[in-house]
């Protein structure tokens, strides 16, 4: 799990990433430091499926084909997802937990067709317990947003796109 030649690993810094591990729902991560290198890895228990509770983008659409129609709205944006190579496209600065709405019962930060402006508040990431700030890189129109309200994302994962 480790590529050390200086001496003993920490303990407490692993301990640490397998609790961010299990926090992000991740299936790895690697810290690097000077000459040490720590990678903790988990693998999904067998007996445990993994189906989100909140609706799912259309990309994981074949795994729950019958989907309720109220949700076809989203679907659809996210259904054209761009890669993000997108000239409009905003993507995560971190690995962490996307949220469009600043609490449960809010309005969404923007919707598709929202007009933005360079700094406005397009949606939060959340990383260890730190909501971070996700702004307008610049002014348009958000014409596909990406992810579902507490997705977890990955870094450069795009998130929406801006036009």
């Amino acid at each position: 799990m480790a590529n050390n030649k200086q001496g003993p690993i920490d303990p407490e810094l692993v301990r640490e990433l397998a609790t961010l591990i299990a926090e992000t729902h991740l299936t790895e991560i690697e810290v690097e430091k000077g000459d040490l290198r720590i990678r903790v890895a988990r693998m999904p228990a067998p007996a445990t499926v993994t189906v989100p509770v909140a609706p799912q983008p259309a990309y994981a659409a074949p795994m729950s084909a019958p989907a309720p129609a109220p949700v076809a709205a989203p679907s659809t944006t996210v259904a054209a997802k761009p890669s993000g190579e997108h000239p409009g496209a905003v993507t995560s600065p971190m690995v962490g937990t996307a949220y469009r709405r600043p609490s449960p019962d809010a309005k969404p930060f923007v919707e598709v067709g929202s007009k933005v402006e360079a700094g406005d508040k397009l949606l939060l990431v959340e990383a260890m317990k730190t909501f971070n700030d996700i702004v307008a890189p610049r002014a348009g129109t958000v014409t596909a947003i990406l992810v579902e309200d507490g997705q977890p994302v990955e870094y450069g994962e795009p998130l929406l796109v801006i036009e």
